[in-house]
């Protein structure tokens, strides 16, 4: 048994270090295809536009209840919820810049 799984193991070896047929191993293209480039940036455009948009409407709103917690008295209780929105804001902001310094 022992025997015969080392024969297939080699078997698979062999079959997967076997050059073409011109002798060559075959070397891929490290390039995304241009149309894929240009479908994912068109999604990530978009993506950044949402971003950007959810994070005015979380300043406007969370502002539209401090004013209105304000009037009641409890204004401080929304300040780590400003927090959060301006961190989710600049962590969208700063995404992109981020990503070109690590692969670009």
């Amino acid at each position: 048994m022992l025997k015969t799984l080392a024969y297939k193991a080699h078997q698979h070896i062999v079959l997967a270090a076997a050059p073409t047929p011109n002798g060559d191993v075959p070397n891929p293209n490290p390039k995304a295809p241009g149309e894929l480039t240009n479908k994912v940036d068109t999604v990530l455009g978009i993506l950044a536009w949402v971003g950007t948009a959810a994070g005015v409407a979380g300043v406007l709103i969370t502002g539209a209840m401090m004013a209105i917690s304000m009037r009641r008295g409890e204004g401080s209780e929304h300040m780590g919820r400003l927090g959060m929105v301006l961190g989710g804001c600049v962590l969208v902001a700063s995404a992109g810049p981020v990503v070109t310094f690590v692969f670009g």
